[in-house]
């Protein structure tokens, strides 16, 4: 039979997960509640209480209590309760995990819920659904239910939200239950082809299409990241822990937004897994005639002046002017400089998405030197291969050209 955990704060949302207990067992799995809450008393009886779940992190429940530190006790709870359904996990007693929660609840749940393998289920229901969701999400597969209203009782409101996801939790584990799908990193490719991380945003899916189908040609099963911040962060994550054969990273649009102060910024980490464990790597400089910002109503005021496009209703973008593309292009080179693998940059010299090509809205083939410019200096005599291709990036021709060299790198080794 199925069985999904149940991890939370019974002293503050003890009734809700009671109620929660009810459903799911009336939907006909098992139910393990881990309690991870300190200081209140229990509202409901857990099957894992509190003092194991310190245990577990290696704290003592009564020093947290005795400590009155809400900070300290919260990352305590949250790396006990990541242990626990790791153990539940590997004794087959976790078919699925299900939490509510405000702000401290839900970091405590998505600690645990990360810790799981790819392909666990993980539905986290939370008053912080409605907003920026990554610092708890991470990288992992998580499923983000907003709550509505805040969690403080069974009311009108919050009943059938709650009955949604107990329902969806309940089938997610009995399908998972079945026929488990999680994947550690030693099973990712264990299908005989080697995995390819690709890097795409809609601007460069053209040349990145092109790629992904001449690697798939060759053998290898291509994993495509959005270049969203989230992407670019999961796709350091995995190459960080070595289950790349090559990356293929043409759409570098989070590194605009990290330096000019986009919306969509992978963090200053970018760029560099790959490097570091000397993975194979062919680099294009694509999207970064631009960066990426919400609404148009948001757009800060210092830049209404640049040339600006909504690209949809929840996104406008800015060009990058020549002085930020030149600043892109040494970060870039300094990142790549520093890699122990085989790393080659192809340089689309007739533009860098969609919207930069030749008769385009961003075609600016002055700030596009400045940053070819700036890479080439700072490569020079260094290990790094640049070679320039007379194309669009979207050019299908760029993208299985970037592909070929990728494959002779990745066979080479």
């Amino acid at each position: 039979m199925a069985i999904v955990a149940l991890v939370g704060t019974l002293d503050t949302k003890g009734v809700e997960y009671g109620w929660l207990r009810e459903r799911l067992l009336r939907s006909g799995v098992e139910v393990v509640v881990v309690d991870a809450g300190v200081i209140g008393e229990p509202r409901i009886r857990a099957d894992i209480p509190r003092a194991e779940v310190a245990r577990a992190a290696g704290a003592d429940l009564s020093r947290l209590r005795a400590d009155s530190d809400r900070g300290a006790a919260v990352t305590a709870m949250a790396r006990g309760a990541a242990a626990t359904v790791l153990r539940l996990h590997a004794e087959n007693r976790l078919h699925g995990v299900l939490a509510v929660g405000g702000s401290g609840g839900t970091s405590i749940a998505t600690r645990a819920m990360r810790a799981l393998p790819l392909g666990v289920p993980k539905l986290m229901v939370s008053s912080m659904a409605a907003g920026d969701v990554s610092p708890y999400v991470g990288s992992a597969d998580i499923t983000m239910m907003y709550s509505v209203v805040d969690i403080a009782g069974i009311n009108s409101v919050l009943a059938p939200v709650l009955a949604n996801a107990a329902d969806a939790i309940a089938g997610m584990a009995k399908g998972f239950a079945t026929a488990p799908r999680a994947l550690l990193p030693a099973d990712l490719g264990s299908g005989g082809r080697p995995l390819v991380a690709a890097s795409m945003a809609g601007v460069t899916t053209p040349g990145v299409d092109a790629a992904r189908e001449r690697l798939t040609e060759l053998g290898y099963e291509v994993l495509v990241f959005h270049a969203s911040g989230a992407g670019g962060r999961t796709l350091e994550s995995l190459a960080e822990q070595g289950l790349f054969a090559g990356v293929l990273d043409l759409t570098l649009c989070e590194l605009a937004d990290e330096l000019v102060g986009g919306i969509l910024s992978a963090g200053p980490g970018r760029l560099g897994a790959a490097g570091r464990q000397g993975v194979p790597q062919v680099v294009s400089p694509g999207a970064l005639d631009m960066v990426k910002f919400g609404p148009l109503d948001t757009l800060p005021e210092r830049f209404r002046d640049r040339q600006v496009r909504v690209h949809n209703p929840s996104i406008t973008v800015i060009r990058t002017t020549e002085r930020e593309c030149a600043d892109l292009g040494r970060g870039i080179a300094a990142k790549l400089r520093e890699s122990t693998g085989p790393t080659t940059v192809c340089v689309p010299l007739r533009g860098l998405s969609t919207l930069g090509a030749p008769g385009g809205p961003y075609h600016h083939p002055v700030a596009d030197e400045a940053l070819f410019t700036a890479l080439r200096d700072g490569l020079r005599d260094s290990a790094v291969e640049v070679v320039d291709f007379d194309t669009h990036l979207n050019d299908p021709a760029f993208g299985r050209a970037a592909a070929e060299r990728l494959h002779r790198m990745i066979t080479r080794r």
